[in-house]
């Protein structure tokens, strides 16, 4: 009855990487840069008309894309050609891809989100001409929404509560073979407690040990912490509002193992979502408010590279800019995105319904 209940809510908010290499850039012509009025996005064309909810930023040339009906998609020129990589069968079981990490233009692992079975971890390493299932979940009460790794060989998944905890899955030869971790060192779920399959960013990581995991739909928004790959964690009340099961923390970026944003709302379109983003300083034990926080709901944050306190946000309604941190927002592009991404060598990726996916050059 729970993930009937997720389902149904996924389904209405349409809801639902790890980068670790850098290529050379493009040519400037190729995309405005992010400047003190923010980003411009220039648009690629995909071919595709599926919802990307999952977003690898590899490099300012590589991308992956991974989305509904079984759609994954990669580029290696910056997004000027798309290619279809999806795996085979997908599209016919109507998977629902929600994150994907990458590790390069060959290797990557995605994440399908749903009720039972439906939630898998598939794995490719030659840029998706073929791919390996390592996963698939057989507890009808395991419902998995994100995947994060620390490098290229040890990750995590994470499913809703089961037995009243967050369950994690962990892998230590990247994304190969998977097993349950235990959950004793995790605290106990609110009643109605969940993840947001909306952005691939309700589990993330900073460094080779410290993880965060996002929640929401119960009385409290929180934000878990592990500074042991997955083995015990704290829980951190956030300001984000909770209470609904629309509503909460739906994406999270950290920079380092200290500072961290929290962005989120109530992804109704007909509802408003005050206090919709939150920062740390001290590795998720605390949490303030933005001062100025966007304006509407947001499901992806992304922090901009070699900076200490410039950041983007995103949702359905535009995209907003931090250049303090995460205290105060303002929105710079009225497109719609779902997720957003920064690469070390200095381009942002945002991608979104109807196949929409962008690139900016950061100067």
């Amino acid at each position: 009855m729970k993930a009937m209940g997720k389902m149904r809510r996924l389904m209405s908010l349409g809801l639902c990487g790890a980068a670790l290499a850098a290529a050379s850039s493009l040519p400037a012509a190729h995309a405005a840069p992010v400047g003190r009025h923010g980003p411009a996005w220039t648009s690629t064309d995909t071919g595709s008309d599926a919802r990307f909810r999952g977003l690898a930023a590899v490099s300012s040339r590589t991308a992956w894309l991974a989305g509904s009906k079984g759609t994954v998609l990669r580029t290696t020129d910056g997004g000027r050609h798309w290619r279809d990589v999806s795996p085979p069968g997908a599209a016919d079981e109507a998977l629902e891809f929600r994150d994907i990490e990458a590790f390069d233009a060959r290797r990557a692992v995605a994440l399908a989100i749903g009720e039972g079975e439906a939630s898998r971890v598939l794995r490719t390493e030659d840029g998706g001409a073929t791919w390996t299932e390592s996963f698939r979940n057989s507890d009808a009460r395991a419902f998995y929404d994100c995947l994060t790794f620390f490098d290229s060989r040890h990750g995590l998944a994470m499913s809703d509560p089961v037995d009243g905890r967050f369950r994690l899955l962990s892998t230590a030869d990247g994304g190969r073979s998977w097993n349950v971790l235990p959950s004793a060192g995790m605290p106990r779920a609110q009643a109605g407690e969940a993840g947001f399959a909306a952005s691939g960013q309700c589990l993330v990581s900073a460094g080779p040990k410290d993880v965060w995991l996002a929640t929401g739909g119960a009385a409290t928004a929180r934000v878990l912490h592990s500074g042991d790959r997955g083995l015990t964690w704290t829980a951190t009340a956030s300001p984000i509002p909770a209470g609904d099961p629309a509503r909460g923390v739906f994406g999270l970026a950290f920079r380092d193992r200290a500072h961290g944003i929290a962005v989120g709302g109530d992804y109704r379109a007909d509802q408003t979502s005050p206090s919709a983003s939150a920062v740390t300083s001290d590795g998720g034990r605390g949490w303030q408010p933005s001062r100025t926080p966007p304006t509407a709901y947001r499901s992806g944050v992304a922090w901009l590279p070699h900076s200490l306190a410039a950041a983007l946000a995103v949702g359905p309604t535009g995209t907003d800019l931090t250049t303090d941190g995460g205290r105060t927002w303002r929105t710079v592009d009225t497109g719609s995105y779902d997720t957003v991404a920064c690469t070390a060598d200095g381009s942002c990726w945002a991608a979104g319904e109807k196949g929409r996916a962008a690139r900016a050059v950061v100067r």
